[in-house]
This record gives C-alpha cells, sequence and structure tokens, in this order.
C-alpha cells in the first residue's frame, strides 16, 4: 500500500533529498533511486502495521515485507560471533541466485515481534512500483501443475544442486519447506533459511516431498518423477550428485522438444579517460554471429590487468588460447556430452590460458605490477544449457521477463570475506581494498587458480550479459536493465542497438575505465513431448572427486583425444540373448574344467586302477590371481591414506586450511570406514610449502587469498565427508608418494601477507 508521508531518501550523500516512492530518479540530481524490499525473519505474526516505518527508515508494506526508505544508509549488523543464522547465509553466498543474502538487521523494542530482527535483500517478490504493491512468487507446489515439462524438471534439477550446499551448512530442511520453497518464472528461490532441527533431513524425506508432486506433473514426465522419488525413497538414489545425473538425463530427453535460436553482439571501447583498450572481447568487437547458421556460439569477455603493453596482450592472448581449447571440446554433439566433465574441460581451458600468460610474464622478466594478467568470463551455450566459466570481477548477468540476476560472484577480498562468514556484504565492500582481486589469469601457476564454472538449464528466452566493471561498476546494470535490456525480450528492440547504447551508459554515467560488453539473446521454441520420459537408475553409483587443480596443471591435456569431454555413448538396443557378468564367468570356468578333470581321472582310475595324485588340483588350474585395488575416493576413505585440498576451507575462529593443504586421514574410534557422506574424518595436518607464503607475491594488485588474522592451524582436524565433498578435494591415489611421510610440522597461515 502507498504511504502518502512515507519518502525516498536520495542515496547521493551529497544530496540526501526527499522523493516520492514512486520517482525512479532524483528530482533533485538524478541519482537513481534504488528500491530495497527486504523480507524480515520474524517468530512472531508479522513485523508491524503496514504502512508504519520502523526505526526511522523501514516502511511496512505487508506483514513480512519492507522497504529502505533511506537506502543510501548501511543497515545495522550484528556481532556474527553472537548470532549464529547468519553464518549459513554468508556461506552461501555463491548461491544468491537462489538464496537471499543478508541486508542487516533491525532493533525493535515493542510491537508484534519485539527483539533483533533479520533482513535479507532481493526476496522473491511480485512488485508494483508505481502503487508500491508487493506479492510473494508462488510456491512451487502451486506454481507446478502449471509450468512445462521442461520447467518442471528443470526446479528438481535446481533443488537437487541445492540439497549438498545446504545440508553442509544445516539448512536443508529449507527445501522440504512448501512456504519457503518459492519460483520466480524459471528460479527456484527461497524466502528464508529454515535450520534442522536435531538431524539432518535425508535424501528419502526429500523423495517423499518430490512424490506429492507426481500427480500433477506433466503426462512426459510423470512416470519419471514418480520412479525418481520413488527411488530416493528405497535409498536407490543415495547421493546428490547420482541425483543430479538422473534429472541431467531426463533434461536431455526433453531438450530434443526445444529448439534454440542463438545471437551474439560483443562491443568493447576505450573510454574517456584511459588513453589505451586494455580489453578484448570474441566474437571482434562490432561482430554479430547467429547459432544457426554457425555451428558454435562462444561469447568471451577479458579485462585486462598491466598497464602498458601488458593487459592488451594478456586478455588478447587468453581469448585466443581458450577458442582454440572450446572449438575442440564442441565437436562433440551435445547429447553425448557429459555436462560435469564439460565444466571441468572449461576450467582446465582458463587453466592452460593462464598458465601461457603467466610463462609470457616469467619470459620477459615481469615483476610485481608490471606482470600482465586480466580478468575474464565466458558464455557457451549448449542445447538447452548454458555455460559460464568466470575469473576475476568481470560479471555475467542472467535477464528475463522476471528480473536481473547476477550469476557470477567477483574474486576480490569482499566476496571472499562473506563467504568465509566473516562480515556481511554490504559491510564488506566498504573497507578499504574490498574491490582488490584475489585471483587473475596469468599471475601464477594454474595450481593456485581456481575458476568457477557454472551451468543453467533454460526453458524460456533470455538475455545473458558479460562486462568488464567499466559498466558493472556502481550497479549500472541493475539501474538500466529494466529500461535498456528488457526490450530486447518484448520484441522493442535489438541487441546491436542494446550494446551501444549499453556502452554509451558506461562512458557517461561511469567513464573511469575501458569497457566491454557481450550480449547473448537466447530464444526458445518448445512443445511438449508426446513421449514419455523414463528414468534410469543406476544399480550403484560411486561419486567422483574432481582434482581441478592437478587437470589443470598439463597444457596439452585438451590436445589429446583421451582427455576430451568425454563422449556419451548411444544406448545399444536390448538384446534378447542372455549375457552372464564377467564376475560369474570366471568361476564358471573353474567348474567346468574341474569337471573335466575329474571325469579324466575317474577314466583313468578305471584304465589303470591307480589314482594320479595331486597335492591341490584347484591350485594348479587356478594360478593365484591378485586382484587390482578399487581407485581411492572419499566414498572409501581408510586411515593412512592423504587428501589434497583445492580449494580454502574455513575452519571457523578465523582459521583456515589453505589451498594446497595435504591431510592424512588418522583412526578414529567413531569414525567408520565412511561410504554414506554424513561421517567426520579426523585428519592430520602435514607441511605443503606452497600454504606458507602468500600467492601472488609479485603482483601488489591481486591480494592473497589468505585470511587475515588466521591463526596457526592445529595438528588434527575433524571435517564432514560433506564438507570435503563441497570443497572438491582430492584423494591421492596408491602410486602418489605419500607427502606426509617426511612433514613433522603443520602449515602456518601467514596472516600479514
Amino acid at each position: 500500500m502507498e504511504n502518502d508521508a512515507a519518502t525516498l531518501y536520495c542515496p547521493n550523500e551529497n544530496c540526501q533529498a526527499a522523493n516520492p516512492l514512486t520517482h525512479k530518479f532524483c528530482q533533485r540530481c538524478s541519482t537513481p533511486l534504488p528500491k530495497n524490499y527486504l523480507w524480515a525473519v520474524v517468530d512472531g505474526p508479522s513485523v508491524g502495521s503496514p504502512g508504519e516505518i520502523l526505526a526511522d527508515r523501514y516502511l511496512v508494506l505487508d506483514k513480512f515485507v519492507l522497504l529502505d526508505t533511506k537506502p543510501g544508509l548501511l543497515a545495522l549488523t550484528p556481532e556474527l560471533d553472537n548470532f549464529q543464522p547468519l553464518k549459513a547465509y554468508l556461506r552461501l553466498i555463491p548461491y544468491r541466485l537462489h538464496v537471499p543474502q543478508v541486508y542487516g538487521v533491525l532493533f525493535v523494542a515493542d510491537g508484534p515481534s519485539p527483539g533483533e530482527i533479520l533482513l535479507l535483500e532481493k526476496p522473491p517478490l511480485l512488485v508494483d512500483d508505481t502503487i508500491q504493491q508487493v506479492h510473494l512468487c508462488s510456491e512451487l507446489t502451486t506454481a507446478w501443475r502449471d509450468a512445462t515439462s521442461m520447467r518442471q524438471l528443470n526446479w528438481l534439477w535446481q533443488i537437487a544442486h541445492l540439497w549438498q550446499p545446504l545440508a553442509s551448512e544445516g539448512v536443508a530442511s529449507s527445501l522440504l519447506d512448501s512456504y519457503v520453497l518459492r519460483v520466480e518464472g524459471s528460479l527456484v528461490r527461497l524466502l528464508e533459511l529454515r535450520l534442522d532441527i536435531a538431524t539432518s533431513p535425508e535424501l528419502p524425506q526429500l523423495g517423499e516431498f518430490w512424490q506429492q508432486l507426481v500427480s500433477d506433473a506433466k503426462p512426459a514426465i510423470a512416470e519419471f518423477v514418480n520412479q525418481v522419488s520413488f527411488s530416493l525413497i528405497q535409498g536407490q538414489i543415495n547421493s546428490s550428485e547420482q541425483l543430479i545425473t538422473v534429472l541431467d538425463q531426463g533434461l536431455a530427453g526433453l531438450g530434443r522438444s526445444q529448439t534454440p535460436t542463438i545471437k551474439i553482439i560483443t562491443k568493447t571501447d576505450t573510454g574517456p579517460s584511459r588513453q589505451r583498450n586494455e580489453d578484448a572481447c570474441s566474437p571482434p568487437s562490432g561482430t554479430l554471429i547467429s547459432k544457426p547458421p554457425q555451428p558454435t556460439a562462444l561469447a568471451i569477455v577479458c579485462d585486462g590487468i598491466g598497464g602498458h603493453e601488458g593487459g592488451n596482450v594478456a586478455s588478447n592472448l587468453a581469448i585466443e588460447t581458450i577458442q582454440q581449447q572450446v572449438q575442440q571440446l564442441t565437436k562433440v554433439p551435445y547429447d553425448h556430452i557429459d555436462p560435469s566433465l564439460l565444466l571441468d574441460d572449461l576450467e582446465k581451458a582458463v587453466s592452460i590460458a593462464n598458465d601461457k600468460i603467466s610463462q609470457r610474464n616469467d619470459s620477459e622478466n615481469r615483476q610485481g605490477r608490471q606482470r600482465m594478467g586480466t580478468t575474464l568470463v565466458m558464455a557457451l551455450p549448449v542445447a538447452h544449457e548454458m555455460y559460464i566459466t568466470h575469473v576475476g570481477d568481470s560479471r555475467a548477468y542472467w535477464i528475463t521477463r522476471h528480473g536481473c540476476y547476477q550469476v557470477t560472484l567477483d574474486d576480490d577480498v569482499a566476496c571472499r570475506e562473506v563467504r568465509l562468514g566473516y562480515a556481511i556484504y554490504r559491510e564488506a565492500v566498504q573497507q578499504s581494498a574490498a574491490g582488490s582481486l584475489v585471483q587473475a589469469l596469468g599471475m601464477g601457476p594454474s595450481t593456485s587458480l581456481h575458476p568457477t564454472s557454472t551451468r543453467f538449464i533454460l526453458d524460456e528466452d533470455a538475455v545473458f550479459l558479460l562486462t568488464s566493471d567499466g559498466l558493472s561498476d556502481f550497479d549500472r546494470v541493475e539501474e538500466y536493465w529494466e529500461t535498456e535490456i528488457l526490450p530486447i525480450l518484448l520484441g522493442e528492440t535489438n541487441i546491436v542497438n542494446v550494446a551501444d547504447r549499453l556502452v554509451e551508459i558506461a562512458n557517461t554515467k561511469n567513464g573511469h575505465d575501458n569497457v566491454t560488453v557481450a550480449l547473448v539473446h537466447y530464444q526458445v521454441q518448445y512443445w511438449e513431448p508426446e513421449i514419455t520420459i523414463k528414468a534410469v537408475i543406476p544399480e550403484s553409483y560411486s561419486a567422483k572427486t574432481v582434482d581441478l587443480t592437478s587437470r589443470a596443471t598439463d597444457t596439452t591435456l585438451l590436445d589429446s583425444p583421451n582427455h576430451k569431454t568425454q563422449v556419451i555413448p548411444e544406448n545399444e538396443p536390448v538384446k534378447t540373448s542372455i549375457q552372464l557378468p564377467l564376475q560369474w564367468i570366471v568361476p564358471l570356468i573353474f567348474v567346468v574344467a574341474a569337471g573335466a578333470l575329474g571325469f579324466f581321472v575317474k577314466q583313468l582310475r578305471s584304465q589303470s586302477g591307480s589314482l594320479p595324485i595331486f597335492s591341490n588340483p584347484i591350485q594348479t588350474l587356478n594360478p593365484s590371481i591378485e586382484a587390482t585395488p578399487p581407485p581411492r575416493s572419499l566414498a572409501n576413505l581408510s586411515p593412512g591414506w592423504v587428501i589434497k585440498t583445492n580449494k580454502e576451507i574455513p575452519l571457523g575462529n578465523k582459521q583456515s586450511l589453505p589451498s594446497g593443504t595435504f591431510l592424512e586421514v588418522i583412526p578414529k574410534s567413531s569414525n567408520p570406514k565412511p561410504a554414506s557422506g554424513d561421517s567426520s574424518v579426523s585428519m592430520r595436518v602435514c607441511t605443503n610449502k606452497s600454504t606458507q607464503t602468500p600467492a601472488n607475491t609479485n603482483n601488489p594488485a591481486v591480494t592473497t587469498s589468505v585470511p587475515p588474522n588466521s591463526k596457526p592451524l592445529p595438528d588434527t582436524v575433524l571435517l564432514d565427508l560433506s564438507q570435503l565433498n563441497r570443497f572438491a578435494v582430492s584423494v591421492l591415489q596408491s602410486d602418489v608418494p605419500n607427502p606426509c611421510r617426511t612433514v613433522t610440522q603443520p602449515p602456518v597461515t601467514n596472516s600479514d601477507s
């Protein structure tokens, strides 16, 4: 409801004029007026009465929905150590597309819900700014019946991807609460997080929740959803990875009923304040490509680092290298690609580009600020999916008719602090050096680089915007997407004109840097399939741990036919002949041979009356064969094995295990050999020299990823298997020398570097 007395104050600290709530720009200085709608997490019946203003700034629009009338001011933030529920929100910031983030807290002395109220930003709301009316997005269980088959499976696929990270934070119950589980177009979004009480829910409970969706599932997938939910309940699907694989197969079947048309345009400009352009893009600036007829559509944006004759060399070298690698990957038919391995290979392609730039730096003896590097963000549409890979602070945005969503998380100090649970984002970005990069291409070997690759299921028209910070700084995309980019989806303009307009906005509203944009317009033609999709549930499943770091060190891997994106073979027709398993055939041969031997002995006895003496007939016919031990993995972890961390793992109390740390599994009486993914593992911390020195020491512009004020690590640590899976650790195989055998002291994280 509209409140005539309420006003929206300009966020410009030199203006701060009061404006009507319906205005989009300040009537005095023309600064954009952000509308920060907030969800209040309270135990009571409401946060206040509609029209009421709390703490002299928060306008109550609905029982739990507020509008911040002073968006230029920081909200109050609690002491994180005393407000434990915050930790889950902060550590789940990589999933902010689905999980709302913390805006601040509100202290209310009286009213229906007195006390400290948590405020979450960007909740799943439908907003009419003209009359200040808001409505919650539909519950998934309500919207389910009207969705297409593709969208129904897409929603389940997103929940499957959220299960493990939410379970590791003790909030998986959020995915079983129909009130919390909302949908905004094709996106699954949560109103808030619900803490698991007593014990965390298991996958069978997820299957029971999904079982209620079967009756309203579209005919093409009703049997599929029933099979999947039943397999979850029965424990036939016992991990989120296995669940995702099954859902991927179903989506691939539906994808044959979806025909995409893709257009890509890029535009780069030096800007008004720079002498040279260190950005680069692919396709070349001003080039419009379409698929079809082009067989491949790939968009890349790079923002060079390193000054004169540095950044532009690095950015162009990165694009040239990645184009070569991705060209090899996309030769595989899309329905034969294993998505998880394609993600891995995209990250590996980025690592190869990183090593080429780093080697160029070394060969030219570049040190300190003269060392060249680049950020990178790229988009690869493949059938019904979009693959996004990024390093640094160049960004990707996903624009639909429902909203504009930033789908990459900057590799800078501010985001690192939030991800580790040390600060709220709105507070972290105010700190000095908050925007300093913690990684970029070319600053060091690929063993210390951690690209991020994600994929999205597309079931509606969308535009993906890739941009350097020349445009994204100061929230220009959030301010102008609705007036400049949304018209593409409404058929009111084309991407060529929009690219020109975005560069103009960057130069006139920001103007402090080069600017590069790429627009990927994805259009969908979909029809409900007449066939019925059936689920293929593997009899057994062993979750694999991908060692991204070790794969990234070999720059020749993508050129080897044995290491390209894995091809999934065609399904062979069902054969009527009976085929015995291999483990039956060998014993059967021995039985037949023993029978033949017995017959032979019997014949000799009947002929000579004497029996030849064999010391051990079975041993003679069956020489000893040593069985090859199964590969080591988290699924069969045993004492004495060594784990290597590929990402920084927070331990709490401002401690963390740096990337590259070796951990030796030690016996623990309460730690049986884990197989379910829920057991804790006790490990001894081994020294790794690479963890004792900060990364990127040759470039002050790229800061170390070691947390500030960290303490020396303990001799031993106790981690859950779910946490090890989440951070994609590697299990060293038996043929690799044990790095812990010569180690006596644990590593010490340098907090002052």
